[in-house]
């Protein structure tokens, strides 16, 4: 019987958080659409989350009861924080089971391990529960997505040998970055030799609109290409990457991934150089390093649109684009709470994967954007 470690498996996975939405509600019907088109390409790997809001049971709708199971593997993961206690973090497995209606998972993942969640999951026995799924056949392969540092991955990759593979935040912006050390952790998987899935190619979509000099730099190089493109066939390119998700939130951009990924071409040498310039330059750039992933926002007391400020922001930062800055920051925060009602608690920047100084920045932003 094949089975997701024997299943040939593209280079391009399907990230479910950021799906398209009609309202308040994701878009099944044209997540249909970008679900059919992403498995004629012969794509297969689908990845979701317990914690991804509407997420499994739009996978269910729009890929489960639609597609034999057999052509397609499914990746959910299990996030301690989310859970009281250990009973409940157990369950989230099973709710994902009925959210997604599957009676197994291909990969299952310990979600967004770092430095001050990890013990959590070692007090909650989860390593050793979801190495009973795989005894028990519910799952086929167990890992963890990872948001810290290397000597922590390698660490848990020395205390935990058996995991199949790891998920983590790699792009060509973040190589070097000081807080994310992408380069670093990448490093330290491949020591360990275990396959990579790739989080985050295009920073939260960031990269697709990159400043200004980076896409003069790709438009020379390639003015056919998305500024998409580069990003994802970077990480792509990389040795040991078992699949690399995009988070696609319109069928034009399923479009656009596969129109290169389908049948994937690494990065020859003069296009790393011109990565190596962008990397260069965007190196200089003050930004704010938002992946919009909303982890900042469902315990913010003041319920500000954080990622939004900050989207709004890096118009002025990256183009000093301010008028356009100010129409955005305002159409994002709405008859709501700004930037300015931060009263300071710390629970974004403890929420945040990217490790920002969220009411420093809230702070900047308030600054710049209200007047």
């Amino acid at each position: 019987m094949e089975t997701s470690s024997t299943r040939k498996t593209s280079k391009l996975g399907f990230g479910l958080m950021r799906l398209p939405r009609k309202g308040l509600f994701i878009d099944v019907e044209q997540t249909k659409q970008m679900v059919d088109l992403f498995l004629e390409a012969g794509c297969t790997y689908f990845d979701t989350a317990f914690v991804y809001p509407g997420s499994e049971e739009a996978a269910r709708k729009a890929l489960v009861e639609r597609h034999p199971r057999e052509s397609y593997t499914l990746a959910t993961k299990l996030m301690a924080s989310a859970a009281l206690n250990e009973k409940k973090a157990k369950e989230e497995f099973l709710t994902s089971l009925g959210r997604l209606g599957t009676d197994y998972i291909d990969y299952y993942l310990l979600h967004c391990l770092q430095d001050d969640n990890y013990r959590k999951y070692e007090r909650f026995g989860l390593w050793d529960y979801v190495k009973d799924l795989k005894d028990r056949g519910v799952i086929r392969e167990y890992g963890f997505s990872f948001h810290s540092g290397p000597e922590l991955l390698d660490e848990l990759l020395t205390a935990h040998p058996d995991v199949s593979f790891v998920q983590l935040q790699i792009n060509y912006a973040d190589w070097e970055n000081k807080r994310i050390r992408s380069r670093a952790n990448y490093e330290v998987a491949r020591k360990h030799g275990k396959p990579i899935v790739i989080m985050e190619p295009v920073k939260g979509g960031s990269l697709a609109k990159p400043p200004k000099e980076v896409q003069r730099l790709f438009k020379e190089a390639d003015p056919d290409a998305s500024f998409a493109s580069w990003a994802i066939r970077f990480a792509a390119s990389l040795p040991g990457i078992r699949v690399v998700l995009s988070g696609m939130s319109d069928v034009a951009q399923m479009q656009d991934n596969l129109s290169y990924m389908r049948d994937f071409r690494p990065l020859s040498e003069k296009e790393q150089a011109v990565i190596h310039e962008a990397q260069r330059i965007m190196g200089r750039s003050k930004t704010i390093p938002c992946t919009a992933c909303r982890y900042c926002t469902p315990g913010c007391p003041m319920q500000i649109p954080i990622p939004d400020i900050f989207s709004a922001m890096n118009l002025y930062l990256g183009s000093g684009q301010k008028e356009e800055a100010g129409a955005a920051y305002r159409r994002a925060v709405g008859d709501g709470a700004g930037a300015s009602a931060c009263i300071g608690c710390g629970q974004c920047a403890d929420a945040c994967p990217q490790h920002l100084e969220i009411p420093r920045l809230l702070g900047e932003c308030a600054e710049a954007l209200e007047g």
